[in-house]
């Protein structure tokens, strides 16, 4: 069956040059971006009643861009003020580079992993002696606790942000050749919405071992996965069924 449509359950790209929008013009198909998941900032009085405080903390662990929002946002509500000398060890470059939103970049301690959070773990460790938070959202992998735990880190996490599935009611009655997963949430938020769910023609696209999990787990056929040898990211794993499928 050819492609014609896709639907991207994330939000739209900010930047012009996104490899969507290519693989968009160059297979002329129409793709939508509709986020199946949306972030929720916590209550600072939620965050109090972790038994947190920001001042006992000398580093901080950055995962994501919406850690870095939320920290500061907390930070904010609770009227403190955040010391220059706080060590920022960032998970990737991207991260690193969004603090700029609110610290004078050159004149912080920042550390930076590569990409993923055992790449980060080296950094830390050089630093035991601090006391380090964890700003995460309320789904955070297994495995980063795992990993902080065996470098003998003293660190606590603390939850600034939740995952909250969004209402997808407009999509009841729309239907499309491709619908494109990144994370277990999606799946979730596909069948909260849509309890009586059935795949029929549509092909379904996951990104990491995990997504494919969850969506063999709720009976879906999974019809393209990313990422392969082949196809690292999820636009060319899209853009090699695209072309199979509509050369028949």
């Amino acid at each position: 069956m050819k492609v014609k449509t896709i639907l991207i359950s994330q939000p739209e790209p900010k930047v012009e040059n996104s490899p969507y929008f290519e693989l968009e013009e160059k297979q002329k198909v129409k793709i939508d971006f509709i986020p199946f998941i949306h972030v929720e900032g916590v209550s600072s009085k939620e965050v109090r009643q972790q038994k947190v405080d920001l001042s006992q903390y000398n580093a901080i662990i950055l995962t994501s861009r919406n850690a870095v929002d939320h920290f500061f946002r907390i930070a904010e509500e609770m009227r403190y003020k955040v010391p220059d000398s706080l060590k920022y060890f960032c998970q990737s470059e991207a991260v690193a580079y969004y603090l700029q939103k609110y610290v004078v970049y050159r004149k912080r301690k920042i550390y930076v992993g590569k990409r993923t959070f055992p790449d980060l773990i080296p950094l830390i460790k050089k630093y035991k002696n601090e006391k380090f938070l964890l700003p995460s959202s309320d789904m955070l992998k297994p495995a980063i606790p795992k990993q902080l735990d065996k470098a003998g880190i003293n660190w606590k996490r603390a939850v600034f942000y939740k995952t909250v599935v969004s209402d997808l009611s407009d999509l009841k009655e729309v239907f499309y050749d491709i619908v494109v997963f990144f994370s277990p949430s999606g799946i979730k938020s596909l069948f909260e919405n849509f309890p009586d769910f059935e795949q029929k023609n549509t092909r379904i696209a996951v990104f990491g071992n995990s997504t494919i999990k969850a969506a063999k787990e709720h009976g879906l056929t999974v019809n393209i996965k990313a990422p392969t040898p082949d196809t690292p990211s999820m636009t060319m794993a899209l853009e090699k069924y695209i072309k199979a499928q509509n050369k028949k």
